[in-house]
């Protein structure tokens, strides 16, 4: 029989009519809404990672064969050149969109998604792609790992402004694009659930998150292993433990990692704060930087660029003592160098060279005291890299499931937690802040919950409340209604009767389906539209009770109403006054 398209409209038309009203419920649109932020995230990395090859190729690789560097003799006085260009070519980009290019930015990441509502511009994508490729394609000392954490999570909060998300709700998709873009990154979908939970929801998370997240996490895996193959992020030799003697060297070991954790997250800040006050120009402390890293780089080239190559020497054990023990600091330095003097990177790639390098130093040392006993330095080598991390994070999960997942190996797994968690408990004992929360502690801002909820506790409603508000009568007519809003710029006003008691509430979405339709709005009342159980506050209500309510409904104003009188509205306060008295509630205690 003949299909013409005739015949398939009129099935449709008879058969497909419930299309139209068909509304998936709440778990399903979550579902969706991952499986968006999943693809987005794999095909994002697979451009950000291509477009640093194509700089390091180009400037790096391209740069040092023009230069000569290759040869080798005084052409190497020549290497800081390279970094140098792509700093250069970092001013552009920082002029045209200043405080969004430079530095390490993660940490003002954390603070958009945990304290400010979690909205991010879309060209953040373009931003984080561009600035790092840059500074790491032409050698600057910085990691992927950071920027594309970002890069997804810009994805996920995308997609929760165009499904009109807020809250809680917000958070979990900016989570569930960060773990994409990480496991995305490193091939490993169960760190990137991980790093989600841990360090980017702060280890604030619910059953309910992982749903989200591990679809995202899984998608952009898939997607990135079928462009690169189901390969690691960098080939890890197998190792055993050779015997029970070793535990206590892995033990040893978390100490020595969690007290270098603590340094370099020390000389990290501190180096930073050393540019912020050195008198130059802004926009050419990136180039002062970018050459002061090009002139560590003449001598240890290893330090220059992410540096996987030279953590797989490391892990096969290719690098000789005295060159792994100064690897260790001149990576620290020349990472601190790099994004405090304003280059654009993260430092996840650096922790995981530092502790390749911590631990491959340390296997040496215990291997040639101990033959028998103890593996080849690449095995305390591995177990440095996943324990370094966790330390400098305060991620144990993170650092240990990474690890298993690069390794495949069960068998490192016993003394990885072991230096993992005891790196983590010195770290934490010796900082309290990781690396990611220490620039947010010294702006005064304590972002995890404990502290965000004693200071959102001790502020009331009242104390905040917009009490000079619009209103509207029931039967307001909606072009009146929709006048008023554009008058007052308000986008929620109650909807009161003839005693002037409250009987709902009309939103900017209530009346956005017929604002263009002139002869509804002449017939319509605001009655007919409102919302009738609306969600209240009470004056004497603390800000946390007011954020737990706006996050029922992921609205952004609540009516505050009178104590005795619970239809009389007294005011009106919204998320952005939630948040604004919070920063200023933060920067009271910073200044006593």
């Amino acid at each position: 029989m003949r299909i013409t398209l005739q015949k398939l409209r009129k099935f449709a038309l008879e058969n497909l009519r419930w299309l139209p009203n068909f509304k998936p419920g709440e778990h399903t649109a979550l579902i969706i809404q991952a499986f968006i932020i999943g693809i987005l995230a794999g095909l994002l990395n697979i451009a950000f990672r291509s477009t640093m090859e194509f700089v390091n190729n180009v400037i790096f690789k391209g740069g040092s064969t023009l230069l000569g560097v290759d040869q080798g003799g005084l052409h190497l006085l020549l290497v800081p050149l390279l970094p140098m260009a792509g700093a250069l070519l970092l001013i552009p980009l920082s002029k045209g969109f200043p405080g969004q290019v430079n530095g390490y930015g993660f940490p003002q990441f954390l603070e958009t998604v945990n304290i400010k509502g979690g909205v991010i511009k879309l060209r953040n994508i373009l931003l984080k792609t561009l600035a790092p490729a840059l500074t790491i394609g032409s050698g600057g000392s910085a990691g992927v790992e950071g920027p594309i954490a970002i890069i997804g999570g810009t994805v996920g909060s995308g997609v929760g402004q165009l499904f009109k998300v807020s809250g809680n709700r917000m958070r979990l998709l900016i989570a569930a694009g960060c773990a994409g873009g990480i496991a995305a990154t490193f091939n490993a979908p169960i760190a990137g659930v991980m790093f989600a939970m841990e360090i980017v929801l702060l280890g604030n998370y619910e059953l309910a998150s992982f749903s989200a997240i591990v679809i995202a996490s899984g998608i952009a895996t898939v997607i990135s292993r079928g462009h690169y193959g189901a390969f690691p992020a960098f080939p890890v030799p197998q190792y055993d433990l050779v015997s029970m003697y070793e535990i206590p060297l892995y033990m040893i070991l978390g100490l020595i990692v969690g007290t270098l954790a603590v340094l370099y997250i020390r000389i990290f800040y501190g180096v930073r704060k050393k540019f912020d006050n050195l008198k130059l120009h802004p926009q050419l402390k990136p180039v002062f930087g970018a050459f002061i890293v090009g002139c560590i780089g003449i001598f240890l080239p290893q330090i220059m660029g992410n540096g996987y190559e030279f953590i797989e020497d490391a892990l096969s054990g290719k690098i000789i003592l005295p060159v792994i023990f100064l690897l260790i600091f001149f990576k620290m330095g020349a990472t601190a160098v790099t994004l405090g003097s304003g280059g654009a990177g993260g430092v996840f790639a650096p922790a995981l060279f530092i502790g390749a390098m911590t631990g491959g130093t340390f296997g040496l040392i215990v291997h040639a005291l101990f033959p028998v006993q103890t593996a080849s330095a690449g095995a305390y080598a591995t177990v440095g890299i996943g324990s370094f991390l966790s330390a400098a994070t305060h991620a144990p999960l993170t650092g240990i499931f990474l690890l298993f997942e690069m390794t495949g190996n069960y068998k490192i797994i016993i003394p990885l937690m072991f230096a993992s968690i005891i790196g983590t408990l010195v770290a934490k004992r010796l900082k309290a802040d990781s690396i990611d929360t220490e620039e947010l502690t010294q702006k005064g801002i304590r972002i995890h919950a404990g502290r965000e909820v004693a200071i959102m506790s001790s502020v009331k409603v009242k104390d905040v409340l917009h009490g000079d508000i619009p209103t509207v009568h029931e039967h307001t007519t909606l072009y009146e209604l929709i006048e008023l809003m554009i008058e007052k710029e308000r986008y929620h006003i109650p909807v009161i009767n003839e005693k002037d008691e409250m009987v709902g509430i009309v939103s900017i979405q209530d009346v956005r389906p017929v604002m263009f339709d002139e002869d509804i709005k002449r017939i319509v009342r605001a009655v007919d539209i409102a919302t009738e159980k609306v969600i209240t506050l009470g004056p004497y209500d603390n800000l946390n009770t007011a954020m737990e309510k706006f996050s029922l409904k992921d609205i952004d104003e609540i009516p505050v109403v009178d104590v005795l009188y619970p239809r009389k509205v007294i005011g009106m306060v919204s998320r952005r006054d939630v948040i604004s008295a919070y920063n200023k509630e933060v920067l009271k205690k910073q200044v006593h």
